[in-house]
């Protein structure tokens, strides 16, 4: 999860201010991130219910990005303001032990109180995983997309080059996007394809709703021969939802870095998923 680990058994009090958590999860049986009031499963509720009870009182948290219903992060960050203080080693132990087994946190820490783990992020990164093979998984089935039809990864990797930069993304937006704006900065996009799996990996300043889940579907109807290549350019240039593909599915998205300025201490990602990392490298 991380480049260097940090150590767990660090005994100095951490809390009486803003603390930080860098956690997994899969989000196969949720909701989404946020809180939902008609008691729906969230990753956010089930967080600040193990959180409050090592803190000893209600928790407000705050997520780099929110997520999806059945949407996975290998690294998400949340910040909340407390009085207790805690050891690291009693954080993090303390609120797995009250957390299901699909959610962990692997780091706490202090953080200055103007930290804010949405606002102060440089940039997210995500990976959508899709396994391309004609039979469709078991054992992964809730982890990754699927197709039975054949990718060309390499034409799907160039045709997304023209996502690289600052641009109007309202082809790739969802309608109930509340964003004021539909300007994003990508910084990078690169598909590759490992055996039989084709990964889209992605990173920007911030994402719009369902945005990176609509440049999949329409990347996987260039990968399969449905459209060809020039189409991601004419789609973005028009700027139009209606003339891009479906929306892919959740389960293939995850959420895997959130950069934030060095001195705020938060350990650095070795981008996931966990079973996908001997895969990549920096």
């Amino acid at each position: 999860m991380f480049q260097n680990q940090p150590e767990l058994s660090v005994d100095q009090a951490i809390g009486n201010g803003r603390v930080a958590l860098v956690f997994e999860y899969d989000g196969s049986a949720y909701h989404g991130w946020q809180y939902q009031k008609s008691g729906i499963p969230s990753v956010q509720g089930a967080l600040a219910r193990a959180t409050a009870s090592v803190a000893n009182h209600p928790v407000d948290l705050v997520c780099a990005g929110r997520t999806d219903a059945g949407v996975h992060a290998s690294y998400q960050v949340v910040h909340f303001d407390t009085p207790a203080l805690r050891t690291r080693r009693s954080w993090v132990m303390g609120i797995n032990t009250s957390l299901p087994e699909s959610v962990s946190v692997h780091w706490a820490g202090r953080v200055p109180d103007h930290f804010h783990a949405r606002f102060s992020a440089l940039y997210r990164r995500y990976r959508y995983l899709i396994y391309n093979h004609p039979v469709r998984p078991g054992i992964l089935r809730d982890q990754v997309s699927w197709t039975y039809r054949e990718l060309d990864a390499e034409v799907m990797h160039r045709a997304a080059q023209v996502l690289v930069g600052e641009h109007d993304f309202s082809a790739f937006r969802a309608a109930g996007c509340q964003s004021r704006t539909p300007f994003r900065r990508v910084e990078s996009i690169r598909v590759s394809r490992h055996g039989d799996y084709v990964v889209i990996d992605t990173q920007a300043n911030a994402f719009l709703h369902h945005m990176v889940r609509n440049l999949a579907g329409s990347l996987m109807a260039v990968g399969c021969g449905k459209r060809p290549e020039p189409w991601i350019h004419e789609i973005l240039a028009a700027r139009d939802r209606k003339r891009a593909a479906v929306t892919a599915p959740p389960n293939g998205l995850y959420l895997v870095d959130v950069g934030y300025p060095s001195d705020f201490g938060i350990p650095a990602s070795e981008p996931g998923p966990g079973f996908a990392r001997p895969w990549f490298h920096h």
